[in-house]
């Protein structure tokens, strides 16, 4: 017969069961929404308790945030096997489990709302310290990329691409939860073929970057998303020229 005696959590277990409760709660609905008793209640203790471990929301905001950062810039490590389009797209889904499930808070963090919006005085060098952890995950996700590109000096063109399509994916995401119109799915191929589309544009002003785009085009299959790009492209032909 048991007793159902609760086990007793020692400090940092306990720190890692709130931050969960807390990320999840945050990725339901905006932080601001959350109340101190409603992440208390989850975790199974008592409000005094929380503050225990936590100064206040903010701090646990903070560190929720911080997780939720590391998880984010883990979605962009991809093997480097296969045709780079395929490659992509399996990111571009990762990303996109991502904002599915963390919806709220990832639209509260992308747009700069939640950390001051919590209800409490922040400081300038905390809402500095939320910026920095932002850019660092859009570092993250530009050195992954860059390593599929085959490159050992980085032409400023190639950056501008790479970084311009991280920012894309960033609002094509806002813009996707705001009313999910457009299936993910479709949004996913998608950004993948906007990837080969800046590099083609890119690749007509540079001739560095033209070498770049004719590597990686040739590793391409034709039933691969690049591949489908270019039939799309094709199939419009007939409809210019009438």
């Amino acid at each position: 017969m048991t007793t159902g005696v609760r086990r007793r959590m020692g400090v940092e277990e306990r720190r890692r069961q709130l931050i969960g409760v807390a990320l999840d709660l945050f990725s339901r609905r905006s932080p601001d929404e959350v109340s101190i008793d409603e992440i208390a209640a989850a975790a199974g203790i008592s409000r005094p308790l929380v503050y225990h471990y936590f100064p206040g929301k903010l701090s646990l905001y903070e560190a929720a945030l911080t997780r939720a950062a590391e998880d984010l810039a883990g979605r962009f490590e991809e093997p480097h096997e296969g045709p780079l389009g395929d490659r992509l797209l399996r990111v571009m889904r990762r990303f996109f489990d991502f904002v599915d499930e963390h919806g709220p808070g990832f639209s509260a963090l992308m747009r700069g709302g939640p950390a001051i919006s919590l209800g409490e005085s922040v400081p300038v060098n905390t809402v500095s310290a939320t910026n920095a952890l932002i850019d660092s995950v859009r570092q993250t996700a530009y050195e992954h990329i860059l390593s599929h590109l085959w490159v050992e000096a980085t032409p400023p063109r190639l950056e501008l691409v790479v970084r311009s399509w991280i920012s894309l994916a960033e609002s094509t995401a806002l813009l996707w939860l705001d009313k999910r119109q457009i299936p993910r799915h479709e949004l996913e191929l998608q950004l993948v073929h906007d990837f080969a589309a800046l590099l083609a544009v890119s690749s007509a002003y540079d001739e560095e970057m033209a070498r770049i785009l004719v590597r990686i085009l040739a590793a391409e299959p034709v039933d691969g998303p690049f591949g489908d790009l270019v039939g799309r492209l094709m199939a419009l032909a007939p409809r210019a020229s009438v």
